[in-house]
């Protein structure tokens, strides 16, 4: 190693989430749009894949169908599904309909959890231990994503030691692992660190994941932050759609394209084939009917050098 090399691990795992936070603001795209965009992502090699969200229709029209798209996952093996609840109802909607892997938000400031879920943090705090129970019970797992951990649209800055005590008693609660949400796309690589760092400690043993946002173009920065520190799990979304219908001014997630190309441009493996997630975000753009926002895309994917003539 000379003084100019980054420390990177030699692979991470990748979430996509472009199937639900992708898709929660969009008009609804019908079931076979869906499935046609399901069967590209797996195509790309990814192993884990968020599928829908078990919320109320009306809050989320756009998710009203995770019945049936639960009911397709068995076509395709070798992925690990879940699906994000926002409380025990959707828990057991989850479960009764085959995804016993869940995940459920807990927005660590006050002002997003009550316009998210209609409750206070500590309130959704409250309701951990039931979820992570109807998940065991299905013989699942629970990972408590902390919404707005660093910063909120109605609260401002959220401090280190309240999203700490949140991730805290998520695991006490029964949390197998948790996930740090920049819900605005706000945070930048020196915050992400030092939060990081403040809840690992307080949670030692326990997985820790990061969600980025790109609104003000530092998603992937802070991905590479969070990954120089140790984390090798993180959420992306194919083309970089999504956002949050009860977080104003929130765009979309970090690209799963421009992260695969970060990180096997650095030598960091990610299973993922390159052209595969391309080709889905192609997929996702015809169903979702506008252009993806991944600037990847729109260039195309790698640079390829062309003839003289042709310049």
């Amino acid at each position: 190693m000379n003084e100019f090399d980054l420390v990177l691990p030699a692979a991470v795992d990748i979430r996509e989430v472009g199937m639900r936070d992708g898709l929660q603001l969009e008009a609804p795209v019908p079931l076979e749009g869906k499935l046609a965009m399901l069967e590209a992502l797996v195509a790309t090699g990814v192993r884990r894949i968020e599928a829908t969200s078990f919320v109320s229709p009306k809050a989320v029209p756009a998710l009203a169908d995770a019945n049936q798209v639960a009911a397709e996952l068995s076509r395709w093996g070798d992925v690990h599904w879940s699906a994000l609840v926002a409380n025990a109802r959707g828990a057991v909607r989850a479960v009764d309909a085959g995804v016993a892997h869940l995940e459920y938000v807990v927005s660590a400031s006050d002002g997003h959890s009550r316009a998210n879920a209609g409750r206070s943090t500590a309130e959704a705090v409250a309701a951990v231990g039931e979820i992570a129970g109807l998940a065991h019970g299905a013989g699942g797992s629970l990972e408590v994503i902390i919404a707005t951990a660093w910063d909120c649209p109605f609260d401002g800055r959220t401090p280190i030691p309240r999203t700490v005590d949140v991730a805290r008693a998520a695991v006490t609660a029964g949390a197998d692992q948790l996930c740090l949400g920049d819900t605005i796309g706000s945070t930048a690589p020196l915050r992400v660190v030092q939060l990081l760092d403040a809840v690992r400690r307080a949670c030692p043993g326990i997985a820790v994941g990061v969600h980025f946002h790109d609104t003000r173009g530092t998603g992937q920065a802070n991905a590479l932050a969070a990954i120089q520190a140790g984390v090798t799990q993180l959420d992306s979304s194919v083309g970089g759609l999504g956002g949050c219908p009860f977080a104003p001014g929130a765009s979309g997630n970090i690209a799963t394209e421009e992260l695969v190309y970060q990180l096997e441009e650095s030598g960091v493996r990610t299973g993922l084939d390159l052209d595969a997630v391309l080709a889905a975000a192609r997929v996702t753009e015809e169903a979702v009917g506008h252009d993806l926002p991944s600037s990847l895309y729109r260039a195309g994917g790698r640079s390829v050098p062309r003839p003289l003539e042709a310049r």
